[in-house]
């Protein structure tokens, strides 16, 4: 399980990633908020763990760009604003729970684990990234309310790609887990299905998503291409 921690209080980060790590969790700890909001926006984490007051960017503004780019990863605020109207605010941006500093470890682990067990029992029946949208039980891709005519293999191979997004899947991942089959070098029949289903995903929009990491593979971001 991997959970991303913003928190720009060293002694507190430090010991956040020290206890969680121990608990069995891998830790990704960033110490700002533009650096926060990039993790969130393009990392794949089952848990954001979110101070509110963080220089650049504040942890309000990351919570409302995570859930108007439809990504509903589970977001635990952690802060010393303690006031009710501050909670309301944190819970209304759809934050999935707030615990006020100071504050005891074990009670942060146990809203860690009750939030990650909510995640691993609720279906995942829509996946999206930015303005890409996939329902799984219908099979049906949408972007910016736009259906999207997708095959059986394009679809399979964007769901592939969205459930791991911004990670770079390389062409052997790929055929192996799209086409069940062992991935031969000289085959180019994975760089023409990512073409095809770049024509339908991005061509037609002004944010590109899909990226080809040169000599690694894929991925999916809603992240500027480097």
């Amino acid at each position: 399980m991997k959970i991303l921690v913003v928190e720009d209080e060293v002694k507190t980060g430090d010991y956040i990633k020290q206890g969680l790590s121990e608990a069995g969790f891998v830790v990704e700890l960033v110490r700002n908020g533009l650096d926060g909001h990039h993790k969130a926006m393009t990392g794949n984490f089952e848990l954001v763990i979110l101070d509110v007051m963080l220089p650049d960017i504040d942890g309000w503004k990351i919570m409302s760009s995570l859930r108007e780019a439809g990504n509903h990863t589970p977001v635990l605020f952690l802060t010393a604003r303690d006031s009710v109207k501050d909670k309301v605010k944190g819970l209304e941006l759809g934050a999935d729970d707030y615990l006020v500093k100071p504050f005891a470890f074990a009670e942060l682990l146990a809203r860690v684990r009750s939030l990650v067990r909510r995640t691993i029992a609720a279906p995942t029946n829509i996946l999206a990234i930015a303005d890409l949208q996939l329902d799984i039980p219908s099979r049906i891709a949408t972007r910016a309310g736009k259906t999207i005519n997708l095959t059986t293999k394009e679809f399979t191979l964007l769901e592939l790609m969205v459930r791991r997004q911004g990670e770079v899947l390389p062409r052997s991942l790929i055929a192996s887990q799209v086409w069940d089959i062992n991935f031969d070098s000289d085959t180019n029949v994975i760089d023409v299905a990512i073409r095809r289903l770049r024509a339908k995903i991005d061509d037609d929009f002004p944010v590109k998503l899909i990226q080809t990491i040169r000599g690694m593979g894929y991925k999916i971001s809603a992240a500027n291409n480097e």
